[in-house]
């Protein structure tokens, strides 16, 4: 690895795609600022991110992906190149992300080098570490990125993910509710039904209907199913299944700022493995995650206001994004275990401690 390089004053960097680790990532963001507070830190990512992510503090600014064609790329290496970067953090790991900085000519250019290609567009270059069996290792995200971060000579600022709530979500989300006859007061919990990584990760519809309508039974609470665009057929049949009042929020659904403030309205969240869990836990919220296909090893932290739900199967992680066969490291994990483990997680609370 190359000594540090010099101190820059403009900074690219390149975000990963999926939305949980945008939100995993913001640690090694808040290095970079932390470390260098003089610098203007513009982040490149997929439209859907923008608001998310410039409501943050480490973030001066945002560059819309290019898309995948190669003309496309090579005209945004030119743009970048007039940009006058010091620094690109390419925190997406593939060829694209770090085409366009090569392409540039950014000084000093630090990432991950899986493959020749990828090794060969960058300065800095780190190795996932790999196991016994000499496969790459399953370790945190936030650990991950940092790992670039540090690869810079920037020491950790923490390792709390960052989320920020607009004003505007707030008042978005709160109209939404009230159209719904959900004051204020209303005592909710926010259910993600979909993943955006594939089915494998769903926990099945009926199984999340009959939680919320244990959940409202026992203790009063109304579910807000939350889905992404693509997957309101998903949440409408989930309400649908459930014999009490499920709100299926789908026409429109919520964009990222909004779903933020829902989620920071909601008494506890109960999710698939997938972005919203991540954002719940940035704000701090009592989570209960349904874990099947992908190894928990990638999300295995900040565990103390959390409940991983796991089926004991042999065939998980398998990493599918279908099931080839009988799901059953996700039908395994029974409505009554979700139940119970978010009675026992909010008992840990303590009374009085259910809102963050």
């Amino acid at each position: 690895m190359p000594a540090a390089p010099p101190l820059p004053s403009r900074i690219y960097v390149r975000l990963p795609n999926w939305v949980g680790d945008v939100v995993m990532c913001t640690p090694a963001l808040r290095a970079l600022r932390a470390g260098h507070p003089q610098a203007e830190i513009l982040v490149e990512g997929k439209g859907f991110q923008r608001g998310l992510i410039t409501a943050l503090s480490s973030v001066d600014g945002f560059i819309p992906d290019p898309g995948r064609r190669p003309k496309d790329l090579l005209q945004h290496g030119r743009l970048l190149a007039q940009e006058r970067f010091d620094w690109a953090v390419l925190l997406g790991e593939s060829e694209r992300a770090a085409a366009p900085a090569f392409l540039a000519r950014i000084p000093v250019r630090a990432g991950y080098g899986r493959g020749l290609l990828r090794r060969a567009m960058l300065t800095h270059r780190l190795s996932r570490p790999k196991g016994r069996d000499g496969d790459p290792l399953a370790f945190s995200m936030i650990e991950r990125y940092s790992r670039v971060t540090r690869a810079l000579g920037l020491p950790d600022h923490g390792s709390q993910m960052d989320l920020a709530v607009t004003a505007a979500a707030r008042t978005a989300v709160a109209a939404r509710l009230s159209a719904e006859g959900l004051d204020a007061e209303a005592r909710l919990i926010t259910v993600v039904v979909g993943a955006a990584f594939g089915s494998s990760k769903m926990w099945p519809p009926g199984h999340f209907a009959a939680a919320c309508d244990a959940l409202f039974e026992r203790h009063g609470w109304r579910a807000v199913l939350a889905p992404g665009p693509g997957e309101e057929a998903l949440a409408d049949e989930v309400a649908a299944l459930a014999k009490h009042p499920v709100l299926s929020i789908t026409q429109p659904v919520l964009d990222l700022c909004e779903l933020a403030a829902l989620l920071e309205r909601s008494e506890l969240v109960v999710s698939n493995d997938t972005g919203p869990r991540s954002m719940a836990v940035a704000l701090g919220l009592p989570v209960i995650v349904a874990v099947g296909p992908i190894d928990d090893a990638y999300t295995r932290h900040h565990l103390k206001r959390q409940r991983v739900l796991m089926a004991d199967v042999h065939c998980r992680p398998c990493h599918h994004q279908v099931c080839p066969t009988d799901h059953r490291c996700m039908t395994r994990i029974t409505p009554d275990q979700l139940v119970s483990a978010a009675e026992e997680l909010l008992e840990a609370e303590g009374p009085g401690q259910v809102r963050p």
